[in-house]
């Protein structure tokens, strides 16, 4: 009896907190983002619109099309790809939001391995 009790304890206490996300609110704009790798941090900004993104990393401009799957998941489909890493989609997922940032999961469409980071909205 004490058992059952635990459990619905647990499972009760769980329930309570629910992870803000606001996706709608991040899927057209102006952002630059964040992504820490191997301890390095990689800053890059991005224009999005409904279908396209545009994000500009070292000075190096680079296209995507985007499919979304729902609010909060978008895949990457890069317009011109110059090599064999370029040709990969990108899966990005949105974790959480606040009123000005999202934080994010992404990986290559079928890969296990996935980073995060964080997109500050600009405009």
């Amino acid at each position: 009896m004490r058992f059952l009790f635990l459990i619905i304890l647990l499972v009760s206490m769980g329930s309570c907190y629910e992870t803000t996300r606001n996706c709608k609110d991040y899927k057209i704009g102006e952002f630059y983002s964040e992504v820490i790798i191997n301890d390095e941090l990689f800053k890059s900004k991005f224009k999005r619109t409904e279908t396209l993104q545009i994000e500009t990393y070292n000075n190096k401009i680079d296209s995507s099309k985007l499919r979304w799957i729902n609010d909060c998941e978008v895949v990457f489909k890069t317009i011109n790809p110059k090599n064999m890493a370029e040709q990969k989609d990108i899966h990005l997922k949105i974790l959480t939001t606040t009123d000005s940032s999202y934080t994010f999961g992404y990986s290559y469409v079928g890969e296990t391995k996935k980073q995060k980071g964080i997109a500050y909205k600009v405009k």
